[in-house]
């Protein structure tokens, strides 16, 4: 019982740490299955494509591709390496590390509810927690990295696209500024339209004056006052439909020496026109199709985001306050029930050896089975011959002990007769 006793309590005791998860959705799981059914080589088509997954990976289950990973070689040489247990565990080589760390970790599924189980066991209670959240954090991060989905790889294509779209629609927005800049077109169509209302405007009053002026005429002289200042209207009139029509002006601009006016002429509108129309719709076509690849990539990331497997926790590693192992109680009860076995054992086989006759043909079998058994010991023991010679000399002297008690035996029957 003291020695048990010893013994159980010289035991490092262990504790577990256990964190539940809950089983990923058949239908986000479709990306991970894809993820695996590549990595072995698997082909075929999106539809069916869970099914062939676990067909060629033995899997049961969703639930069986997360027991998967979490068995896989990334996520404990991630552990190995955080929590330094090629050094806790004393060994050499990284292999022999990862099957200690098999040994101190289970990870199963049941098979009614899919909820995923993972223990941790170790002789720090914080370190086995630890561990056990180390687990789920390297679950989640894995799943999204390996998730192939068709939404992730639409989004992956539409950022890169965007990027495209929205350079070039850069580029069409400084190529129309500039040109609107140094040309003053704002907006041709408009611009004509007012333009030529203005120009018509001008024209009807410049009739009207010359018709006002062409009455004065007939009544006062050239130096009146009326008809001087109806002159300079009419001379105002024409500068002015000269200056929106673009007179004396080429198809590039205003002459050397002219002013340059605020807005481009009738006479250069036409030409601005072909430009300006190329520009703006190439800016428009750059603004739709930017507009509708952000629409998509919105689109397709609420769609990944829902088709991507998170890892949902339904009871997080907790500090364990009660050891696992090692059951002290019952290894001292087991080791005193077997040393009182054993010593009960020992003395009722001592007494019925003593009590048969040595010319028992059963008693001389065995004791020549283990004089042979002896011999044949003693050749290999470290002191070679010495040994063989000093344990013949001890089993003689235990036969010839025995025989005397034989003696005394028969003489104590003799008396009694």
């Amino acid at each position: 019982m003291l020695a048990s006793t010893l013994i159980a309590f010289l035991i490092p005791p262990r504790y577990e740490s256990t964190a539940r998860l809950m089983p990923p959705d058949n239908q986000s799981a479709t990306g991970l299955a894809t993820a695996f059914a590549a990595m072995t080589g698997a082909a075929g088509g999106a539809s069916g494509i869970s099914g062939i997954a676990s067909d060629l990976l033995g899997l049961k289950s969703t639930s069986d591709i997360f027991v998967g990973v979490l068995s896989s070689r990334t996520v404990q040489d991630k552990l190995i390496q955080q929590f330094n247990l090629q050094k806790l565990y004393g060994d050499r080589r990284m292999e022999d590390t990862r099957k200690d760390l098999e040994e101190h970790t289970s990870t199963s599924v049941d098979r009614k509810s899919q909820i995923i189980t993972i223990t941790v066991t170790d002789k720090s209670p914080q370190r086995a927690a630890a561990m056990g959240r180390v687990y789920v954090e390297e679950l989640n991060r894995l799943v999204a990295e390996l998730s192939t989905s068709s939404a992730r790889r639409e989004r992956i294509f539409l950022e890169g696209r965007l990027q495209g779209v929205n350079q070039d629609l850069e580029a069409a927005e400084k190529d129309f500024s500039r040109f609107s800049s140094k040309n003053g077109a704002i907006d041709i169509k408009e611009q004509g339209k007012a333009m030529v209302e203005a120009a018509a405007t001008l024209q009807g009053e410049l009739i009207a004056s010359e018709s006002e002026l062409e009455g004065l005429k007939q009544i006062y002289t050239d130096n009146n006052v009326r008809v001087r200042s109806i002159r300079a209207r009419i001379e105002e009139l024409k500068r002015q439909l000269e200056k929106i029509g673009g007179k004396g002006e080429n198809a590039s601009g205003p002459v050397e020496g002219q002013e340059d006016p605020l807005y481009p002429s009738i006479r250069r509108l036409p030409l601005l026109g072909v430009p300006y129309a190329d520009l703006y719709r190439r800016t428009r076509v750059q603004e739709a199709v930017f507009e509708s690849l952000t629409k998509e990539y919105e689109l397709a990331k609420v769609q990944e985001a829902k088709e991507i497997p998170t890892v949902k926790v339904l009871d997080a590693a907790h500090i364990p306050d009660k050891k696992s192992f090692p059951p002290r109680l019952l290894i001292i009860i087991l080791g005193t029930s077997l040393a009182l076995t054993g010593a009960v054992t020992w003395i009722f086989g001592k007494a019925q050896w003593d009590g048969t006759d040595p010319a028992d043909p059963r008693k001389e079998f065995a004791i020549e089975v283990l004089t042979t058994a002896q011999a044949s010991l003693s050749t290999f023991s470290r002191n070679g011959s010495n040994g063989s010679s000093n344990g013949h000399r001890r089993w003689g002297r235990w036969k010839e002990s025995d025989r005397q008690s034989d003696e005394n035996h028969e003489d104590a029957q003799r008396n009694g007769q």
